[in-house]
């Protein structure tokens, strides 16, 4: 190839690379599509990379049929010395097709095959999910979806979610759907909930679809102070049989969003979510997992209930206190908090002596002299100089309590 001089006019100002698929923006200059399409969701300002001339928000790119023939005519001209084919790329689904099947949704009989040949469609190519959007396929399968749930069917529920994960984009129009209507939550969490064949695929893509659901509606987040008991029934349920890392990771991510709202803190400790929380703890997850274990279970502590619910797990302190310095600097976070919280508002002596029997208070005491943040050394030290009175006997704080921070 490097024989053959390609003419600069084929050459992407972007890639550098010949284009497969050339696209004409508003400011005149050719790209491929490829390229520019992720330059345009990626760059922080919309211009054009070459004119630096912002571009109107919903600019088109024209395809420039008349230079992509001129390529693949090079190109076939040169195979003998190397050169690749450039394919004709594939236009994008048209609106009227996607209606077509959008309509089929509500026929009992043509359902399940109209949903196959979306997710066809909503695989096959990026610029298909623009126009899956346009049409209203998400609002489709959503409303589908309900349905199913309404008439307990689950005949074509793997494929309404396959779909719903593919092109989710949290439009205006999906956001007022989901804020008018809770019954598509109470629908994923029937979902969770079913004795379903290939539960683990299906019951994961729920997961990953209730997460995307809870993201849209937070800013607005009437439907999640209005969560039923099931569901968080539901997200435990999921936790404890470890369906998929994914799953779980999902599952520790909604918990998380829908504490903050509501009573679903009390909601949760009333599920024993605590408890739960600690036994997938204690089983050493991957570290990510940890980091959302330990988020989860900070919120949780913050409230009077959820500290009582902590401590009555027998292994709940230690477990915090093992972890410290083990995990990530966000675990380390989470886990002093939870420490710092007990021990200004639960703090019998009961308890105080436990922190110092199973660790707690050395691992305190090495945050300190460890590499972590500031502000993190300074809560280490409150908790430390709290209780100094009847920690102050022993010897791996002496140093610091005895010396230091004396009262």
């Amino acid at each position: 190839m490097d024989d053959n001089e390609i003419p600069q006019y084929f050459i992407c100002p972007i890639s550098l690379q010949i284009m497969k698929d050339p696209v004409t923006a508003v400011t005149g200059i050719t790209y491929d599509r490829e390229s520019i399409e992720k330059w345009l969701k990626t760059a922080k300002d919309i211009t054009c990379p070459v004119t630096k001339q912002v571009l109107p928000s919903g600019s088109d790119l024209t395809p420039n049929h008349t230079l992509r023939r001129l390529i693949q005519a090079w190109c076939t001209a040169n195979a003998s010395n190397g050169i690749d084919k450039v394919p004709t790329p594939k236009s994008p689904v048209c609106k009227i097709r996607l209606l077509k099947l959008i309509r089929e949704f509500e026929v009992p009989g043509l359902y399940v095959n109209a949903l196959n040949k979306m997710e066809v469609l909503a695989k096959d190519i990026e610029r298909n999910k623009k126009s899956m959007e346009e049409a209203g396929v998400a609002k489709a399968v959503i409303l589908l979806l309900i349905r199913c749930y309404n008439e307990s069917k689950t005949t074509g529920v793997e494929q309404a979610l396959r779909i719903l994960c593919l092109i989710w984009t949290p439009s205006s129009e999906i956001k007022d759907l989901l804020n008018e209507n809770h019954r598509f939550i109470d629908c994923l969490t029937w979902i969770l909930g079913c004795d379903i064949e290939n539960h683990v695929v299906i019951k994961t893509l729920a997961m990953q679809t209730l997460k995307q659901v809870v993201e849209a509606v937070t800013p607005s987040p009437r439907l999640l102070e209005k969560l039923k008991p099931e569901f968080v029934k539901e997200m435990l349920r999921v936790l404890r049989l470890k369906i998929s890392k994914q799953a779980t990771k999902s599952g520790l991510q909604i918990l998380i969003q829908v504490c903050l709202w509501g009573r679903n803190k009390s909601k949760m400790v009333e599920a024993n979510t605590i408890f739960e929380l600690i036994e997938l703890e204690l089983e050493k997850p991957e570290k990510n997992i940890s980091e959302l274990i330990f988020n989860l279970l900070a919120h949780l502590c913050s409230c009077a209930e959820g500290r009582a619910e902590f401590l009555q797990h027998a292994g709940s302190i230690a477990m915090v206190a093992k972890r410290i310095l083990r995990v990530s600097a966000a675990t380390d976070d989470q886990a002093v908090c939870i420490l710092s919280l007990i021990s200004k508002n639960a703090a019998t002596t009961e308890i105080l002596l436990e922190m110092l029997r199973v660790g707690a208070v050395t691992k305190l005491c090495m945050v300190i002299q460890a590499d972590c943040p500031t502000y993190l050394k300074q809560k280490a030290r409150g908790v430390l100089r709290l209780h100094s009175n009847l920690w102050s006997d022993s010897p791996c704080i002496a140093v610091y309590l005895l010396t230091r921070y004396q009262r």
